[in-house]
């Protein structure tokens, strides 16, 4: 077990609604935890399915929430991005690109399966330097603002249930399958789990 506190990082597409309702939990738990997304660029939903608002990386969630007050105010009151939006920026100032961070973690969680796939061929086309180990868990949790803030508590109770047992086990190597099964038993969801290396 690593001599320092577990290092977890949680990662979806857009770092907007998932991950950072995930980093809001685990950090309030006590972890330390980052969260990231994967996607080329950051989407949040517009007025029509076809006209999502599209932002950079780079763009902070302040920007973000005065665009959409200007550009509509009440539908996006109404939807929930202002509400996300404003809790976002009270947890970090912008969204990270999990591909342009060079910080290791000991627990990658992902939160659909393309962004596994991205996590772990990233993680896989880096230069191996310290073959320290990363285990890249995911769990597939709908990308819309109500399916994430009605369910993603509950999952990440067990998450972090399974989490912390994981940080409290003195042998994360070998106990982390028997703790992961019991989080896939919980959680009636399955999951997919690979370890990379530094």
């Amino acid at each position: 077990m690593p001599s320092h506190p577990l290092r977890v990082a949680v990662v979806c597409s857009s770092n907007q609604n998932r991950s950072m309702e995930a980093h809001n939990i685990l950090s309030k738990r006590g972890f330390d935890v980052r969260s990231f997304g994967t996607g080329s660029h950051v989407k949040l939903p517009g007025p029509a399915p076809d006209k999502p608002n599209v932002y950079d990386f780079k763009t902070t969630y302040e920007q973000m929430y005065n665009d959409l007050v200007r550009k509509d105010k009440e539908l996006y009151t109404q939807n929930g991005i202002l509400h996300m939006l404003d809790r976002n920026k009270r947890i970090k100032s912008k969204p990270e690109r999990f591909q342009n961070c060079k910080d290791k973690f000991d627990l990658v969680i992902t939160c659909e399966e393309r962004v596994y796939d991205q996590v772990v061929e990233d993680l896989n086309s880096r230069e191996q330097e310290t073959l320290q180990p990363v285990h890249v868990i995911n769990v597939d949790i709908q990308d819309n603002h109500e399916e994430a803030t009605d369910h993603i508590c509950e999952l990440f109770e067990e998450a972090c249930a399974c989490t912390g047992g994981i940080q409290h086990t003195d042998d994360m190597e070998n106990e982390i399958d028997e703790l992961l099964q019991e989080f896939e038993d919980k959680s009636n969801r399955p999951f997919l789990h690979t370890v990379c290396f530094y």
